[in-house]
């Protein structure tokens, strides 16, 4: 998949995934675990069990690196374009989606070596993304399972077996222009994986079908952040 490809809105609905999707997802429905992880600032995030991984069930929304130290919250749209350094936003700047969706984050912040992630956690790698979609039937089901019920466009069309991972449809931000973008629509996740110079693998899921999808994206957009427990 392309950059281009990965961060767009694509045009059309494919009437075979379409047919797939109508023979359900199947897979494991997660298992949900008492208690929860706390971050840095005191955020208390639920969890979940998928396989043999235990994830976060909330997209991350912290504000300072493991060790304390502040990671900028960058509002302007070109200030964030230029960015070589670590920062995160709200969706359209506002608080509420920030509580809502969690925080966009370049991928500056998820690789500083102060750590993103709470202690004892780690923002997911591509290889634990991939186990993740086997544990719930595959990269073209797993999205469908991933989701969280009633919060995306079209809410019902792919969203099946749900896990507990509860994916928002939290949109992005772009790396070319910082705007904001589809929110409701998709959601773009880091991986802590690099695919090559400049490019980080990421993961997504759509509002019209069930799949959890695999690119290659540059390291200046604005993705949400998913942890797993070491």
């Amino acid at each position: 998949m392309t950059v281009q490809n990965f961060i767009k809105r694509p045009a059309a609905i494919i009437p075979i995934i379409l047919l797939m999707l109508a023979a359900g997802c199947g897979g494991n429905n997660g298992e949900q675990i008492p208690g929860s992880v706390k971050d840095i600032e005191g955020n208390t995030y639920k969890t979940v069990k998928i396989g043999r991984q235990v994830w976060m069930a909330e997209n991350l929304r912290v504000s300072r690196y493991r060790n304390g130290d502040s990671i900028s919250e960058k509002q302007n749209a070109a200030e964030w374009s230029a960015l070589e350094n670590g920062a995160w936003a709200a969706y359209d700047n506002k608080k509420e989606n920030g509580v809502r969706y969690g925080f966009l984050y370049n991928w500056h912040a998820v690789n500083d070596p102060r750590g993103l992630a709470p202690k004892g956690w780690h923002v997911a790698t591509d290889g634990e993304w991939s186990e993740l979609a086997e544990a719930l039937g595959g990269e073209e089901k797993a999205g469908g399972a991933l989701k969280a019920p009633g919060q995306w466009k079209q809410s019902g069309l792919a969203e099946q077996k749900a896990s507990g991972f509860n994916a928002v449809p939290s949109g992005a931000r772009r790396d070319s222009d910082g705007q904001f973008v589809l929110l409701g629509e998709f959601a773009r996740f880091w991986t802590s994986s690099v695919a090559g110079p400049g490019k980080v693998f990421g993961r997504a899921m759509e509002y019209y079908d069930g799949a959890l999808r695999h690119g290659e994206v540059k390291k200046g957009n604005g993705f949400s952040v998913r942890c797993v427990e070491d």
